[in-house]
């Protein structure tokens, strides 16, 4: 197992995300806790000692789990994250009952690394206004020897993360980032990495398969990839990408079956970050099969000026690109969410008249219908 240095910390350079549990009969709620005990008992003796939990996981069943298979081992011999569940406001006058709770349900005395969790831009202003009292309340934690280190998650814009960092970056000490080789261009992940780098905060990785997605690649970019490294496998080539990007301490990965977990181990035996070639290869390559998925949008905001709902468009169309290239997910759900309800694609009245004036020849209003149907909004 690859060892990264935090501070005076030894932390394995894979860690456990407990997000993506093997679960019974598809109910994410219902955690096959044999399973899951296996897989953290095998991850455990094969040197991971950083185990990542948070409130909402499995219906707050993760980090349940986490309490009963972890408190097996002395404490002092693993480490524990978990996060305040900010992505939802009406969490946000509750810190000090989420917190106590957490502790209970983790069954122990005290959190290694506790984040901010899911900075974006629908929770921004409720997470750094005073009268919530959170960071107030995580630093007295922090003194009291109850959190060890502090940091943020964050799936929101590259100003969103500026500002939470010209905010609380002075008591932030590491920031868990979506970052992966699909995402280092398309959600700007190489910019908020770079932000970071320069902010001197160790980045943490969430993601980097894209929930499974980079587990498996078209046939041309596998041919790629075969011609570079004939002995890597395709997972490989995103975990080696992420060691190859500065910044990068720890690499979160939710593993649901034995397999997965077996093979990304075996992956972390060894430090081999990519060449420059091979880095640029991978990116141009991706960025072709991602920008041929989507809807050609060069954001020249011709049709924002013609619609009469004032719809933000350009917008609009990048999050349906999001959406169908990852193939689902929470992104673009949880960015729409953030919209006042009157700027959200449902409320495209079909006009036309931004079609009209989109030297794309986009169909718009029939994108907006589908994205509506796809997100519920």
């Amino acid at each position: 197992m690859i060892y990264k240095q935090f501070q005076d910390l030894r932390l394995s350079g894979l860690g456990l995300g407990m997000m993506r549990l093997p679960v019974l009969n598809g109910d994410d709620g219902a955690v096959d806790e044999a399973a899951a005990a296996e897989m953290i008992d095998y991850a455990y003796r094969s040197g991971i000692n950083y185990f990542d939990t948070a409130w909402g996981y499995h219906n707050g069943n993760s980090e349940l789990t986490a309490g009963k298979y972890l408190s097996r081992y002395p404490r002092e011999s693993y480490f524990l994250a978990t996060k305040f569940p900010g992505y939802d406001l009406s969490n946000m006058d509750k810190v000090e009952e989420i917190f106590e709770r957490q502790l209970e349900k983790c069954q122990t005395p005290y959190f290694d690394f506790y984040l901010f969790h899911n900075v974006y831009e629908g929770n921004i202003d409720a997470y750094l206004d005073p009268k919530y009292g959170i960071l107030d309340y995580l630093l007295k934690q922090k003194e009291n020897g109850r959190i060890r280190h502090l940091g943020f998650s964050a799936h929101g814009s590259v100003e969103v993360v500026r500002r939470f960092l010209d905010a609380y970056g002075g008591h932030m000490e590491f920031c868990q980032l979506q970052l992966n080789y699909m995402d280092w261009h398309f959600q700007n992940a190489q910019e908020k990495a770079a932000l970071l780098n320069e902010a001197g905060i160790p980045i943490w990785v969430m993601e980097p398969l894209r929930g499974g997605k980079l587990a498996k690649a078209s046939q041309g970019l596998t041919s790629a990839m075969e011609s570079m490294r004939p002995e890597e496998t395709v997972p490989g080539w995103a975990f080696r990408f992420l060691q190859s990007v500065p910044g990068v301490t720890m690499v979160l990965s939710g593993m649901s079956t034995m397999e997965q977990l077996r093979a990304n181990i075996a992956t972390y035996e060894t430090a081999a970050p990519l060449s420059r070639e091979e880095f640029d290869t991978l990116v141009t390559y991706v960025d072709q099969e991602t920008k041929a998925a989507g809807l050609p949008c060069t954001a020249c905001h011709y049709c924002t000026s013609h619609c009469p709902k004032g719809l933000p468009i350009p917008e609009l169309i990048a999050l349906y690109n999001e959406h169908k290239a990852a193939g689902g997910g929470f992104i673009a759900p949880m960015a729409v969410g953030s919209m006042p309800p009157e700027k959200r694609p449902a409320n495209c009245i079909g006009c036309g008249s931004c079609e009209q004036v989109c030297p794309q020849q986009i169909k718009i209003s029939q994108m907006m219908a589908q994205f509506s149907a796809m997100i519920g909004m």
